[in-house]
């Protein structure tokens, strides 16, 4: 457990870099994409495992080999769990964790498709708990946006951006509430981000008061197929496509 989400304190980032890799193709399909943030270890905030909209219905040998060479080069690998706006019970989430942390061994977990009304805030602060006492020992949460203020206290990394570089560009500032956490607690995730403007978004994000970001020239369905440019430059052959399904079996966790 990294610390007290609770009460705001401890929160350290699982790794000394600041960059938060969502990495959505099959390391089969684009095996260099997975090869590469090995490289670049120590610049990483972490690496984002998403097998089918979460850990898939059985292991996948090739996310469970990527997985390994990844944390063995000291790349902290978190485990995407969908957890639907808060309409996703928090047992199917919590589920998901379970088999992440079996089978890929992850460091942590990335919820996404988090809720940013009040309302909801009990049930993620239940979920977050639930993850730590499974292990996940870092807790990001992925609004997409600013939501209530009570969400920076129930995670390790809130995501308050998640859209296309165009989008990005015009956003004014963030609420107020936000300088009173420190940028580490912040994450801006940016697409469709032109090669001359990779750097402004790092340098913007900072700004913002986010201290961790990534900038990927990805666009369509799933523009986190590809490495960000300040781990590859330029996507690697083949990581626009899409992985592969999940499979018909599904284990009780």
């Amino acid at each position: 457990m990294t610390g007290d989400a609770e009460n705001g304190r401890g929160h350290p980032p699982p790794g000394v870099g600041t960059l938060l890799v969502p990495l959505y193709v099959h390391p089969a399909v684009a095996p260099r994409a997975w090869e590469a943030p090995a490289g670049a270890a120590g610049r990483l905030y972490g690496v984002v495992l998403n097998v089918a909209d979460g850990p898939g219905r059985r292991p996948d040998p090739a996310f469970t080999g990527a997985a390994a060479r990844l944390r063995a080069a000291g790349v902290p690998v978190l485990g995407y769990a969908d957890t639907g706006y808060g309409h996703r019970p928090a047992r199917a989430v919590l589920g998901d964790v379970l088999r992440h942390r079996r089978w890929y061994r992850v460091d942590g977990v990335f919820l996404d498709r988090t809720a940013s009304a009040p309302g909801p805030l009990a049930h993620y602060r239940r979920v977050t708990r639930g993850a730590r006492l499974l292990g996940a020992r870092t807790v990001v949460l992925n609004p997409g946006t600013h939501p209530d203020p009570g969400y920076a206290r129930a995670g390790d990394l809130l995501v308050t951006f998640e859209g296309p570089w165009e989008t990005y560009r015009r956003a004014g500032p963030p609420p107020g509430w936000t300088r009173r956490h420190p940028p580490e607690r912040f994450c801006h995730l940016v697409y469709a981000v032109p090669p001359e403007e990779a750097a402004t978004v790092a340098r913007t994000a900072r700004e913002r008061g986010a201290a961790v970001h990534c900038a990927v020239p990805g666009t369509g369905d799933n523009p986190w197929s590809g490495l960000p440019y300040a781990v590859a430059g330029r996507p690697a052959p083949g990581e626009t496509q899409e992985p592969p399904g999940p499979s018909e079996e599904d284990p009780t966790p």
